[in-house]
C-alpha cells in the first residue's frame, strides 16, 4: 500500500471512529424520549434487538461461523455471560441516570474509565503505571473525593459505569472473538431471559409494547442499530488508527454528553462539580500526555534500532 492511500485509509478510520464515538455522545437524546419507560425494560429491548441487527450483519458478512469461538468451552461461555452481565448493568446504570436527570454524572463515569483501566491494570494484571499514571489516578480519587466532601454526594452512578466498561474491556483483552461477533454471543447469552421477561411483561399488561405512541414505538425497534452502528464505526476506524489517536477520540463521547447534559437538558453544575470535573481532567491531560511521550520513545529506539 502507497504512502497516500496508507494517509486516505487512516484518514477514513479517523471519521469513522470519531463519527462512532459522537453518536455514543449524542445517545442521551435518544433515552430522554423514552423516560417514561422503565431503564431495565429498555434495556432488555435494547439486548433483544440490538441481537437481531448483529445477527443481520454478521449473516451479511457471512461470518456467523465466528461465533463458534464463543461457546468453545465452560471457561469462554462463561467469560461471555459475565462480559454480558458487566455490560448489562453499564447499560442500566446509564440509562437510567439519563433518564433521572444525571446525564453529565455519566459523562464523568467515561471520562475516568481510562484511569480505572490503569487501575485495574496494575491490581489485576500487575502492570507497573508510570509516574504521570500514577498522578492521573490520583486526580481521579482527588476529584471524586471533592464531590463527595463539597457536594456530600458520592458518584455512584459514574464510579459503577467507569468500572462496568474498565472490567468488561479488560475481559475482552481475553477474548478470542471480535468486537461484532463477541457482542453477539454476549447477547445470546442474556436473550432467553430477556425475551422471558418482555413476554412476561405484555402479559400482565406491563409492557411498553402495544401502550405507549408510534414515535415511542419506533424509537423502541430502533434500539438495535442505535446499539450496533456506532460499534461498527469504531470498529472500522479502530482498525485504521494509531491507539493515540483512538485514546483521544474516545473523550469526544463523554465531552458531548457532559454538553448535552449542561446546555440541552441545563443538569446542575455549581462550582463543587466544576472543581471536581477540572482536577480529572487535569488527570485525563496527563494521562494522555503520557501516552504521547511513551509512543514517541518507542518510536524512536525503534528507528534507532533500524
Amino acid at each position: 500500500m502507497s504512502s497516500n492511500e496508507t494517509a486516505q485509509n487512516a484518514s477514513r478510520g479517523g471519521l469513522s471512529a470519531a463519527a462512532g464515538f459522537i453518536a455514543w455522545g449524542i445517545v442521551p437524546i435518544y433515552w430522554k424520549q423514552l423516560h417514561d419507560i422503565a431503564a431495565i425494560e429498555l434495556i432488555t429491548h435494547r439486548l433483544v434487538w440490538s441481537l437481531v441487527f448483529l445477527v443481520g450483519v454478521l449473516a451479511w458478512q457471512k461470518n456467523l461461523g465466528t461465533l463458534r469461538a464463543g461457546f468453545t468451552s465452560p471457561r469462554v461461555i462463561g467469560l461471555n455471560l459475565i462480559s454480558s452481565v458487566l455490560l448489562t448493568v453499564n447499560w442500566l446504570t446509564y440509562v437510567w441516570g439519563v433518564n433521572q436527570g444525571f446525564i453529565i454524572e455519566c459523562s464523568l463515569g467515561y471520562f475516568l474509565t481510562p484511569l480505572c483501566n490503569v487501575a485495574l491494570g496494575y491490581l489485576i494484571l500487575h502492570e507497573r503505571p508510570r509516574p504521570l499514571q500514577w498522578a492521573a489516578i490520583g486526580c481521579a480519587a482527588v476529584g471524586v473525593g471533592v464531590l463527595l466532601l463539597k457536594l456530600g454526594h458520592f458518584p455512584w452512578i459514574a464510579i459503577v459505569i467507569a468500572g462496568t466498561w474498565a472490567t468488561y474491556g479488560l475481559l475482552k483483552k481475553k477474548s478470542a472473538l471480535g468486537p461484532l461477533a463477541g457482542l453477539t454471543a454476549e447477547t445470546l447469552l442474556l436473550l432467553p431471559l430477556a425475551v422471558g421477561a418482555l413476554l412476561w411483561w405484555h402479559h400482565t399488561g406491563q409492557g411498553a409494547l402495544g401502550r405507549v405512541n408510534a414515535w415511542q414505538h419506533t424509537l423502541i425497534l430502533s434500539a438495535g442499530w442505535i446499539t450496533a452502528i456506532p460499534l461498527l464505526l469504531f470498529a472500522y476506524g479502530a482498525q485504521r488508527v494509531r491507539l493515540t489517536t483512538l485514546g483521544l477520540l474516545q473523550y469526544l463521547a463523554p465531552t458531548v454528553q457532559f454538553l448535552i447534559g449542561l446546555f440541552v437538558y441545563h443538569e446542575a453544575f455549581d462550582t463543587g462539580r466544576l472543581q471536581a470535573f477540572a482536577i480529572i481532567w487535569i488527570g485525563l491531560l496527563l494521562y494522555t500526555a503520557d501516552g504521547f511521550w511513551t509512543q514517541r520513545r518507542t518510536f524512536l529506539k525503534t528507528v534507532a534500532g533500524s
